[in-house]
Parts: structure tokens; C-alpha cells; sequence
């Protein structure tokens, strides 16, 4: 599952929005994660994880006008993709509206 959204501002504000949004998910959920590693490589933050049995991993590649989502749904999750992709798109168009 790929989604591209613009972020509206200049690379090293765009990583800092992430990074914040990161932080804000794993003080929420992080306790229900298991596994759980992100790295930033250049322009790249690389994550993976498990949570309630389910793997996840992907990539969010931050470019000179666009935030890049890439990740691999568990075979499981695959007839959600959907709804999934629209709360992905709502929640990352949210975060850079006011970039």
C-alpha cells in the first residue's frame, strides 16, 4: 500500500512532524507492540513491528514536496485495505494541513 501526501513545507520540518507523530503513537500504543524498530536512513524512516499477532513494516520517505507511505498489510488485513488506506490518507493529510 502506497499514499504520497503533500506535506507542504521543507524536508527537515516534514521528518520533525513525523517524528512527533511517531513518538505520539508508541506513548499510545506502544504498549500493545511488540518488536518494535524505526531508523531513520537519509530521507527514509524504516519501521517494522508486531501487534495482536499481526507483523507490520514499511517505509515513510520524506521528498522535496511529498510524504511517501509504503507499507506491507498482513495477508489478513488485505480485505481492509480500503478503509485502512483512507484512515492512513485522513490522518497524514491532517497532520502536514497546518505545515
Amino acid at each position: 500500500m502506497r499514499i504520497a501526501v503533500p506535506h507542504h513545507t521543507n524536508k527537515a520540518n516534514a521528518r520533525s512532524i513525523v517524528d512527533r507523530k511517531l513518538g505520539q503513537l508508541l506513548g499510545q500504543f506502544g504498549d500493545k507492540a511488540d518488536e518494535v524498530n524505526h531508523e531513520w536512513i537519509g530521507d527514509t524512516l524504516h519501521f517494522r513491528g508486531k501487534a495482536r499477532g499481526f507483523s507490520a513494516e514499511g517505509t515513510v520517505e520524506i521528498t522535496e514536496t511529498d510524504v511517501i507511505i509504503d507499507g506491507k498489510l498482513p495477508l489478513l488485513a488485505r480485505p481492509f485495505e480500503s478503509r485502512i488506506r483512507q484512515a492512513v490518507e485522513r490522518e497524514a493529510e491532517s497532520m502536514f494541513r497546518t505545515a
